[in-house]
């Protein structure tokens, strides 16, 4: 019985170590018209995904949008060192698709990405 309680907990050890430290809720900075969101990071098969999952006015207020539920990020895969990159994000107060990566420091998440010589880039913050 006691090899059995072993074998569970460092088997969910494990789990929680294999959990990629990017997955959660983040707060984006404000896009051109102010409003801000919250987008949801989590696993889509081999690679990480975000979703907007609440929309933000200027004023912190939340704000009904077309634009919640839309996949935000996709294909964006694991390079080491709290780097990510090879995916895609889409950038709501413009509409566009722009190639991506990110890194992440601790409780902040550099997103960045460039259609061609124009890029942009913001720091989101961990909400959860």
């Amino acid at each position: 019985m006691k090899k059995l309680a072993l074998a569970a907990a460092i088997a969910c050890l494990g789990s929680m170590a294999a959990a990629d430290p990017i997955l959660g809720t983040w707060k984006t900075q404000p896009g051109d018209d102010g409003n801000y969101a919250h987008v949801t990071i989590s696993p889509c098969g081999g690679a990480i995904c975000g979703t907007l999952g609440k929309a933000f006015n200027g004023s912190g207020k939340s704000v009904s949008s077309d634009k919640v539920g839309k996949r935000m990020v996709w294909d964006m895969k694991a390079s080491g060192g709290g780097k990510y990159s090879g995916g895609k994000i889409w950038a709501p107060d413009r509409d566009k698709t722009y190639k991506s990566k990110m890194a992440l420091s601790g409780n902040a998440l550099k997103v960045s990405g460039c259609v061609g010589p124009i890029c942009r880039s913001q720091t989101w913050t961990r909400v959860q």
